[in-house]
């Protein structure tokens, strides 16, 4: 029978009401006498082998050498003869006995070491210095020696069960799941722990009252410094309590409480040697002294040092701090999931969330706290919209003459504007490139491996490094990715993942999307692995903000490839965020009938193709295929026959690539593999599987503000609409010389103001070009996020503020250049401006101003910007800088915009037949538009109107070079076959 569980202050009903609904009486600190373990035969047999293998290494090695080797050494002072002499046999053997007398010394001190610890029952045994290996074969061979006593088990660590199996109050398949994040692959396990811990709790209830009440505790004494080594409370609760987080109730239990040396513990972080610690009930270790009234083997002085400090104890029975947080810990009775490499009592992660969320809150300035606190969404659809701007700038730069040519995206105001800084603020998009390259680089090295992708239920992002959660174990992951705490855990570290690069293969778990956050570590369901329906109950607006930010990352992650995405009962209005992708059903019966062609269709095209799955169809032989997933979000109730057929199709949807999420009122769904809640508080809770995240959620407001993002960005959208006036003119006549003059356009240089000295210069430079590309003004968190991706205090920031508004000063009239407007946006003065601007200033005059009404002064218009275009934006910008750019669209803008310039130019020559003039300025701006085919269309033409057919050839054969394997584009074709009908016989002859 194995040695009783002890409990202590911190069991879940120390001081709370329990499940009979009466409060719970206090402990019972009377010392009792401990509960010996019975002494198999098994015990008697390790512990003879034991003392004969002492006996030989102790008694029966020296022995041997005295008798049969003799004293090795020699017997006078050696003189230098001596040591020239030859090396015989002899001496070897000397040399070799000299080593063995030595270890025989080390191997002797470790075991007196180790006999002490265990017959004193106190502390950590003493280091033997270099004696690894002696010292843990000493430690083992006493403890199988004292087994068969009274209390050598409880003193030695791991002891208690040489030769046993686990306890039964041990629970070795909850403690495993506690240990792990394993919250989907083990859920029978969890539960069937679960049960048993109710069962447990519900036996104690019946017997009249809690574990508390049968009065063990333990305790653990401080132990003195070893070396520079000092004992903490984290370090005594890793080893006792498996993680090192829980030396919070460490503390809680003996906070205030006096000492042997008369003081009290006031700080975690305060321990003297020599105090004594009351452990919670679930402590382990041969270090820990379990204190009856007559325990053997513990120092009388010691056993009254404990007893002393048992009464004072009393004042942790009222508070329930103690009891509440071992309750949280080890789940009351319910199996936990945590987090890869971590453990953290609910409550303790909950209150650094609100406070994490608190302060950033503070510093937030209005920003919408939805989209800040969602990286991956944010990031998703920063890129999406840039995406959608740069085709509504293509296709106004290539659509007929006089549309909307050199037109500026929609300067959003309101709602709209505070939704774009916040995603500008909020994204990562690092984060999702090393997620997206990270999981294709698994997929291409299992594929060359010849092996299938593991089904993976979901993914944990913490602190830069990549856990994936495996349906069930699938052997030794691939380089560099390593097992995690189980085989049903692969990791991948940060700084492998950086090392990782563009692979073409399909994206192998593209259902991938973020529910939320536990500890600082984001959780990805992979919505189409899940085993059935996933269920989310709640109020109405907290699960439609859940739906929305769920379909809304789906949509714009940029870690899938091809989806269909359908939603019924909600977000008709998110379709602008990806119509390839996201279509709306009005009914769940119109769903019912698509999925079911679907699922037959896919069950079909599998068993046609000869995959077991989509996954072995994505990374095998057929990946063309590609088999994009189908995620179903369904937020309307369904009805109890539909509720059954819903479940039907879902019985085999993973295997298939289908998900479901479907929005319950009740809870209560058929068919339901995982059921989730959403609390008004904004936490996701899913009891059987041991989650409570801080839910990631996508408001109505913020929604709305979104859309209208990309409403206003849709290519499609007011086509016939006049060309915007830029969100800036400058005064282009001599009266508007500005008094600071930045060169954006090709190399970066200032004028009208002195270089900063230092390091700082960089930085002030960036952000002084970070305001001039945006004069509509930036929010301050907008700037300290794209000058410092990886965040900075606000500190730091109001002093870069600070130097900024020095630096740039103020105009004669005291006015800064630098100001804060209403909205406590950045602003620049007029008088500071960029030759961009003046770029869109000289282009909009000489189109819609005064050049419209004057030949001549259109044509000197266009000429003056065409001479201010140096190169591409910032094309001497540091590497590691400017990364803020990859969110901009101006990359695209500032092409298009000298695209224009030339061709206006060009038309206003050819209007006169200078074709001369007119090649010029065509030359001028292909240098920075070089793929632009407008240009090259009329480049061709203007080279033509020259007359000279070698020169026509000559351009002709240069535009095929550049074309490369792809050829000439189709247009490009038929303007050569009107312009110069032979050009490919004169190329082909030419060579």
């Amino acid at each position: 029978m194995s040695r009783r569980r002890t409990s202590s202050s911190s069991s879940s009903t120390g001081s709370t009401t329990g499940t009979t609904g009466t409060t719970a009486a206090p402990r019972n600190r009377t010392p009792q006498p401990v509960r010996m373990r019975r002494r198999s035969f098994g015990d008697f047999v390790k512990a003879f082998f034991a003392f004969v293998a002492l006996a030989v290494l102790l008694v029966g090695v020296p022995g041997a050498l005295a008798t049969q080797i003799g004293w090795p050494l020699p017997s006078g002072v050696p003189s230098l003869e001596w040591l020239q002499q030859e090396i015989t046999v002899h001496t070897f053997l000397n040399i070799l006995t000299v080593i063995v007398w030595l270890a025989w010394a080390q191997f002797t001190a470790c075991v007196l070491v180790e006999m002490k610890a265990a017959l004193s029952g106190v502390g950590v045994p003493g280091r033997v210095p270099g004696a690894g290996p002696s010292q843990l074969l000493a430690r083992q061979l006493v403890a199988a020696l004292l087994l068969v006593g009274a209390t050598a088990a409880s003193f030695t660590p791991g002891l208690s069960q040489l030769g046993q199996g686990y306890d039964a109050s041990q629970k070795p398949a909850v403690a495993a799941a506690q240990a792990t994040p394993g919250l989907f692959a083990q859920q029978q396990v969890q539960a069937s722990g679960a049960a048993a811990a109710l069962a447990e709790q519900a036996s104690h209830a019946d017997a009249g009252g809690s574990t508390a009440q049968q009065g063990d505790t333990k305790y653990y004494r401080i132990q003195p410094p070893e070396g520079r080594h000092h004992d903490s409370l984290w370090e005594i609760a890793q080893r006792h309590l498996g993680d090192g987080r829980r030396y919070k109730e460490i503390f809680e239990l003996n906070k205030d409480r006096v000492q042997p040396d008369g003081s009290r513990l006031s700080e975690a972080s305060l321990i003297r040697p020599g105090w004594i610690m009351e452990m919670p009930g679930d402590a382990r270790g041969g270090e820990l002294v379990e204190m009856p009234d007559e325990a053997p083997n513990v120092a009388p002085d010691l056993q009254q040092q404990i007893s002393d400090y048992a009464q004072t104890g009393g004042h942790a029975q009222g508070g329930g701090g103690a009891g509440g947080g071992s309750d949280q810990a080890q789940g009351g009775g319910t199996a936990q999931v945590s987090l890869p490499g971590q453990q953290r009592p609910a409550h303790d992660a909950g209150h650094q969330q609100a406070t994490a969320v608190g302060a950033e809150s503070d510093s937030s300035f209005g920003l919408p706290e939805a989209l800040l606190t969602a990286p991956l969404l944010a990031a998703g659809l920063l890129g999406a919209l840039g995406r959608r701007r740069r085709q509504a700038l293509w296709q106004s730069a290539f659509g007929s003459i006089g549309g909307r040519r050199g037109m500026e995206p929609p300067t959003p105001s309101g709602d709209a504007q505070d939704a774009q800084d916040a995603l500008l603020v909020g994204a990562d998009p690092e984060g999702v490139r090393l997620l997206d390259r990270s999981l294709r680089g698994l997929a291409a090295s299992l594929a060359e491996e010849s092996r299938a992708l593991p089904v993976v239920y979901a993914a944990w992002l913490s602190n830069g490094d990549l856990h994936l959660q495996l349906a069930q174990p699938a052997g030794k992951p691939p380089a560099p990715w390593q097992q995690g705490q189980d085989q049903t855990f692969w990791m991948l570290s940060r700084t492998d993942a950086e090392r990782y690069q563009d692979v073409d293969t399909a994206a192998p778990y593209p259902g991938l999307v973020s529910l939320g956050t536990m500890d600082d570590s984001r959780l990805l369901l992979n919505l189409e692995a899940v085993p059935g329906i996933v269920s989310l109950s709640g109020r109405e607006a907290d699960r439609a903000a859940v739906f929305a930010s769920v379909a809304a990352e789906l949509a714009t992650n940029g870690w899938s490839d091809r989806m269909t995405i359908t939603l019924v009962g909600f977000g008709e209005d998110l379709t602008p965020l990806a119509p390839n992708r996201i279509r709306h059903l009005e009914d769940i019966e119109a769903l019912v009938e698509t999925m079911e062609a679907e699922t037959r269709q896919r069950r079909g095209a599998l068993g046609a193709a000869g995959h077991d799955s989509v996954l072995t169809g994505r990374t095998g032989p057929a990946q063309h295929t590609r088999w994009a997933p189908h995620l179903v979000l369904l937020a309307a109730q369904p009805s109890a026959e539909d509720a059954v057929k819903l479940a039907e199709l879902a019985a085999d949807a993973s295997r298939l690539g289908i998900g479901y999420l479907v929005g319950t009122e009740t809870g209560d769904l058929p068919g339901a593999a995982w059921e989730m809640e959403i609390t008004g508080q904004g936490k996701l809770l899913a009891p059987l599987l041991g989650l409570e995240l801080d839910a990631q959620m996508l408001p109505a407001a913020q929604q709305r503000a979104v859309v209208e993002l990309f409403v206003e960005a849709d290519p499609e959208r007011g086509t016939d609409r006049p060309a915007t006036t830029p969100p800036f003119l400058v005064d282009i006549s001599e009266q508007g010389r500005p008094a600071v003059y930045a060169r954006l356009v090709g190399p970066y240089e200032i004028i009208g103001l002195d270089n900063p000295d230092g390091e700082r210069s960089a930085l002030l430079h960036e952000a002084l070009a970070l305001l001039l590309l945006h004069r509509e003004g930036v929010h301050p968190r907008v700037l300290s996020s794209a000058l410092w991706p990886r965040g900075v205090t606000d500190d730091v920031r109001n002093a870069l503020l600070d130097r900024l508004r020095e630096w740039l000063g103020t105009d004669p009239d005291g006015t800064p250049r630098l100001a804060t407007d209403r909205s406590g946006r950045l602003t620049l003065a007029k008088t500071v401006v960029s030759d961009l601007d003046v770029l869109r200033s000289l282009y909009h005059e000489a189109t819609q101003g005064k050049g419209v009404g004057s030949r001549a002064v259109r044509g000197r218009l266009l000429t003056d910007a065409l001479v201010l275009v140096r190169g591409p934006l910032l094309a001497d910008r540091p590497e590691g800088r400017y990364r803020w750019l990859t969110h901009e669209i101006v990359d695209a803008q500032l092409p298009l915009l000298v695209a224009d310039t030339g061709l206006a130019l060009c038309e206003f020559h050819m209007e006169k037949n200078r074709a001369e003039k007119a090649i010029e300025a065509l030359g001028a701006a292909l240098r920075t538009a070089p793929a632009d085919e407008r240009l090259w269309h009329e480049l061709l033409r203007a080279t033509h109107a020259t007359g000279d057919t070698d020169r026509l050839t000559a351009l002709a054969t240069d535009l095929i070079g550049r074309s490369g394997a792809r050829g000439l584009p189709p247009r490009t074709e038929a303007l050569l076959d009107e312009l110069l009908p032979a050009w490919r016989d004169a190329i082909a002859a030419a060579g």
